[in-house]
This record gives C-alpha cells, sequence and structure tokens, in this order.
C-alpha cells in the first residue's frame, strides 16, 4: 500500500517492523465524488497516516538508477492541453503499447520503473520537464521470456527496445549510471485498530 500510495518501489522503503511485510489487510473505502488520481493517493496517503500512524521521511542517496533525461533531439511529447479528468495519466492499449494523457514526469518515471522492477534501479527524472505531457509509446516490453516473446505478432517483436523507443519515439534519454534516489525511510508505523 505505501508503495503504490506514494509511488516509491518496495526496495526503497526502508525502516519499520517486520510485520509490514507479512500482514495483509483489506482497505475499504469510498469517495464521495469523483476525483484525480493524485486527489486520491492524497486521501489514502492521509488513511495511511491516520490509521497506522505512519511517519516517516525521505532521503535521497547516490545509487544505480536509470536516469531519465531529454535526448539531444529534444522532446517530441506534446505538452496537454486538455482538461483535467478522472482517468489515469497512463493506460495499456496492448502489450508494450502505451498512450499518456496529461502525464506528470514524476508520475512517468515511476511506471518505467515498474516497467524495468527487475533491473532493481529506479528510474531518476532529470529532464528538467515540468508540465503535463500527452503521448503514444510502442515497445517490446522488457524481461519477456521465449515462450512469451514467440506468442507476439510479428509487428510487436519488431518493436523497438523500450530505451530506444523512448529516444526515437518521446525524444528521451534513459541510460543506466549512478543518480540521486529517494528512500522512503519509516520512522513510525502501528498495527491499525479494528473498525
Amino acid at each position: 500500500m505505501i508503495a503504490f500510495m506514494y509511488r516509491i518501489p518496495a526496495r526503497q522503503i526502508i525502516g519499520g517492523p517486520r510485520w509490514l511485510e507479512d500482514d495483509r489487510y483489506d482497505v475499504e473505502a469510498k469517495a464521495d465524488k469523483k476525483y484525480i488520481v493524485d486527489d486520491l493517493n492524497t486521501m489514502y496517503q492521509n488513511l495511511l497516516a491516520d490509521r497506522f500512524h505512519l511517519k516517516f521521511h525521505i532521503e535521497t542517496k547516490e545509487a544505480n538508477a536509470y536516469v531519465l533525461t531529454m535526448d539531444k533531439s529534444g522532446s517530441k511529447m506534446k505538452v496537454s492541453d486538455q482538461p483535467s479528468n478522472y482517468d489515469l495519466p497512463i493506460n495499456f492499449s496492448g502489450l508494450g503499447a502505451m498512450n499518456g494523457t496529461r502525464v506528470p514526469m514524476p508520475y512517468f518515471c515511476w511506471m518505467l520503473g515498474q516497467l524495468l522492477q527487475g533491473d532493481e534501479r529506479p528510474v531518476v527524472d532529470m529532464t528538467g520537464l515540468t508540465g503535463l505531457y500527452d503521448f503514444h509509446l510502442t515497445f517490446l516490453p522488457p524481461g519477456l521470456p521465449q515462450q512469451q516473446l514467440d506468442q507476439l505478432p510479428a509487428e510487436a517483436r519488431e518493436r523497438p527496445s523500450l530505451f530506444d523507443a523512448l529516444k526515437e519515439q518521446l525524444g528521451l534519454k534513459l541510460t543506466a549510471r549512478k543518480g540521486p534516489v529517494q528512500y522512503f525511510v519509516i520512522d513510525h508505523i502501528d498495527r491499525p485498530t479494528e473498525n
């Protein structure tokens, strides 16, 4: 829950008691109206603070990472002029086909980190891009087993790697190197009381 709601890989959450990894909880919550994703995340973060008494701080350390920068060709993404809606910023329209609408770079980096989680390197945003962006990205998903690759249609097997697709289609460059990685350090957390 913490990793998803704070958009930080679980491997970057440190501290806290052992039960955090072992206990499972069902959370039932209902919003009083439609909210954008960021607002829902904030509400859930408040729930974690209220019910679990979660207290934390963020530490930044140099560590192995994928660093996302602008390619020399420049950004090929469209600055979004669409009104705010209640959809997720990134949706998949098939394996290796990503559609972004009003996507902020921190969210995009988090999603890239999810796609590359097998490498155990977070994606760090060093693009300098501060707006919201629309884009379409098609790529051969990383880490697919050979059996799954063999079942893909020929068009999908011929797609570029995620790294090449970022450069060619979006004007972004993803490089494996040391970078400023944020760690979510748990200072205090309690098991929640029953309702």
